[in-house]
């Protein structure tokens, strides 16, 4: 068996299927009702968006630093 499948293997296990999922969203609709939850899918995906902003930062700062010092050693 190859280094993929092996390890892709497991993680197929870890996903909820479809039922899972319906059962989920259900639980999330009676916790938060029909009118609070397009505010909080909303809010939901701001985070998201603020969370990749910032991994992005994150990387172009790692990316400079490694920039710099591969330009300090090339002298």
């Amino acid at each position: 068996m190859s280094t993929l499948v092996a390890f892709a293997v497991p993680l197929g296990f870890m996903m909820p299927g479809p039922m899972e999922l319906m059962l989920i969203m259900g639980i999330i609709l009676l916790l938060f009702g029909g009118t609070k939850l397009p505010s909080l899918m909303r809010n939901l995906g701001r985070s998201a968006v603020e969370f990749k902003k910032g991994v992005q930062g994150i990387e172009d700062e790692v990316n400079d630093a490694v920039k710099s010092v591969d330009e300090k050693v090339a002298e």
